[in-house]
């Protein structure tokens, strides 16, 4: 008999063998139904794996990310499957699942192509293969019988990964005649598999490397239900729709140019606006929480990145090092701004009593993202974090991981974000050599965050893995108005870099002690946040925060300058309103600013004017009546009050 710890705690006998299938069944007949996967002390495994000795476990259905993850994996190899049928002598790189669905690299054989029009022909196939309720089993593999397997199949993608692979670790799943090298976990069988979209085809090198071959990198999602599927098609109508990049553009908030780079936003005078906006709520906010606001250069001395642990960890990733004129002289486009800021708190001497120390940049910095990964805002080559590093006593730290929380509490609030998820990430034990300092270190920086999220009863998850480099994090995870999960939000707890930077302070014992940094960005950056608010809202923003608040609308020509001095009267009630004075019908108007997302249309016209009124439009919400100008002002006034009461409670 074996020993099996359910997620309340309760422990239930078992014998020994007995696999998650069978728990499942043992809890419930409708979690048997539902389980997609299970995790052993942590770990996923397949329904099918026999436990043999005490083990924690939890069981993961379609409501779970893991739960997901399995279906999605599986999915990924059912259309490898199906794609190896239509085309053999295709070879497969790898299939994760990824966020929504899943892709598989493929390497077409000679003379074959693949285009979207295939896609239709390929999801039928998979349906087909689906209900015929293949058995997807694992099987463990010597590297040697592995290399023989896929080497005699010239595959030489596989070979290479295998390669890389320790013995006593590899293990193939196989489902009909198609068989992978892969870790898992799987579903049972392909019968789970209900509904099959095949959503694009794209262009990637193998492994991430533009030196490697370009190999088709095919996406698709899959659900359990047609239902699921078809809502979810839906969403994506309706996300096309709230594009960031589509809005942007009618918005006039911001462009790319070749010339200038690719992944280099330029902000246009009303996107500029925008973001001038969020930077000074946060920087208010941030007054009241006593920070200090710091500005450092845009580069750095290579040595103060190799100090830090940036250069060994995210060399590949930042751009070239830039020579000077000076022998040996080098620096880098900064990838990060913390190392700047230890340096600000090294430039003198501090007490206890000085501590904490809180300081905040809108602090730009450059990481190079290939072409085939930019994707408007939300990825690019040179982004602003609205970062904050705070540097304080062990007895301080718990405190002010709090008022972080709090903070991160208010912009969720007054941006209408509701849904949101907290995920406690921390380091991977199996693989130390991922983070920097020692395992003392870790395990206080760890504690602390645990702490500090159960003292403020705010209900996480935990991932395995997910730490910084230099320490473990709370990252925030928002649904927008779609459903959407976005990362958007994070903190995180470093006893490391204070010690290599020989960060000190003098404690009231008069000797020299290290602090505790934090790591902060309620936005994450500037350009993914504007990104992720513009399809949250549809460009819809709230009053307080639009560029333009007003807009007025004369029904012709003669009636221009009353417009203007209404605009005039509004701006100096600090509504921020523009006139159309375009010689257009007022019904083109309408549609044309109502697509600039203005919240307020103000017509005017001959009663207008007799009565001194504006006729008032609510972008969405109809007419509201006739207005003078002062009670118009007023109005708007109350509307932003009312948005922005509150926030700190």
């Amino acid at each position: 008999m074996i020993k099996i710890t359910l997620p309340d705690g309760t422990v239930r006998d078992f014998n020994a063998g007995i696999t998650g299938l069978e728990i499942a069944e043992a809890l419930s007949s409708r979690l048997a139904r539902e389980v997609l996967s299970i995790s052993v002390n942590g770990e996923v495994w397949d329904l099918h794996r026999g436990l043999t000795s005490d083990a924690s476990v939890k069981l993961f259905t379609w409501e779970d990310r893991e739960g997901k993850e399995t279906f999605w994996h599986t999915s990924a190899h059912l259309m490898a499957q199906a794609i190896e049928e239509t085309y053999p002598g295709t070879r497969f790189g790898i299939g994760p699942s990824v966020e929504t669905g899943f892709y598989y690299d493929i390497d077409l054989p000679e003379g074959a192509q693949l285009s979207e029009k295939d896609l239709e022909k390929l999801e039928k196939r998979m349906l087909e293969l689906s209900r015929d309720k293949q058995p997807v089993v694992r099987t463990d593999i010597s590297k040697e019988d592995a290399l023989r397997m896929f080497s005699e199949k010239g595959d030489l993608l596989k070979t290479e990964l295998i390669s890389e692979l320790e013995d006593g670790t590899i293990t193939l799943y196989n489902q009909g005649k198609f068989t992978d090298l892969c870790r898992g976990p799987h579903l049972p069988d392909t019968g789970y598999i209900k509904a099959v979209k095949l959503t694009s085809i794209a262009g990637a090198y193998w492994r991430g490397n533009e030196k490697n071959k370009m190999l088709t990198r095919v996406y698709g999602v899959t659900f359990p239900k047609q239902k699921m599927l078809e809502e979810y098609l839906t969403m994506i109508e309706e996300a096309k729709k709230r594009d960031h990049r589509k809005i942007g553009k009618e918005m006039e908030l911001f462009t790319f140019s070749e010339a200038v780079g690719l992944g280099l936003p330029l902000w246009l005078p009303k996107g500029a606006q925008l973001r001038g906006f969020l930077e000074d709520f946060l920087k208010k906010i941030q007054r009241d929480f006593g920070y200090d606001q710091v500005i450092t250069p845009h580069i750095g001395d290579v040595n103060l990145y190799k100090t830090s642990g940036h250069y060994e960890k995210y060399g590949k990733d930042s751009f070239q090092v830039i020579k000077t004129p000076a022998e040996g002289e080098e620096y880098m486009l900064k990838p990060m701004n913390c190392p700047h800021h230890c340096e600000i708190y090294k430039s003198k001497p501090h007490s206890y009593k000085d501590l904490p120390v809180r300081m905040a940049e809108f602090g730009t910095v450059y990481r190079y993202e290939q072409s085939g990964e930019l994707h408007g805002l939300t990825r690019v080559r040179g982004f602003t974090q609205d970062d904050a590093h705070i540097f304080c006593r062990p007895d301080q730290l718990k405190e002010e991981f709090k008022k972080v929380i709090d903070i991160v509490f208010i912009i969720f609030k007054a941006l209408d974000f509701h849904d949101y998820k907290a995920q406690i990430s921390l380091r991977d034990p199996e693989k130390p050599e991922k983070y920097i300092g020692t395992a003392e270190n870790w395990d206080k920086a760890e504690k602390a965050i645990v702490e500090a999220c159960a003292e403020k009863g705010l209900k996480t998850f935990t991932v395995m893995g997910e730490a910084a480099f230099y320490g473990p994090k709370l990252d925030f995870m928002i649904k927008d108005a779609l459903g959407r999960s976005w990362q958007l939000g994070t903190i995180q707890v470093d006893y490391n870099l204070p010690e290599r930077f020989e960060l000190e302070y003098t404690g009231a014992d008069d000797k020299r002690h290290r602090p505790v940094m934090i790591h902060r960005a309620p936005f994450g950056s500037m350009e993914r946040f504007v990104a992720v608010l513009i399809e949250h809202t549809a460009g819809k923003f709230p009053l307080w925060l639009t560029p333009e608040q007003a807009v007025i609308l004369p029904i012709s020509e003669k009636f221009n300058d009353y417009a203007l001095s209404v605009s005039n009267k509004l701006k100096n009630s600090d509504i921020r309103a523009v006139v159309d004075e375009r010689n257009e019908k007022i019904g083109r108007k309408i549609r044309d600013n109502e697509l600039k997302r203005i919240p307020y249309l103000l017509i005017v016209g001959e009663k207008e004017v007799e009565s001194g009124t504006v006729s008032v439009r609510r972008q969405g919400g109809g007419d509201k009546g006739i207005m003078s100008t002062d009670e118009l002002a007023g109005f708007l006034r109350e509307e932003i009050k009312n948005q922005l009461t509150g926030l700190y409670n």
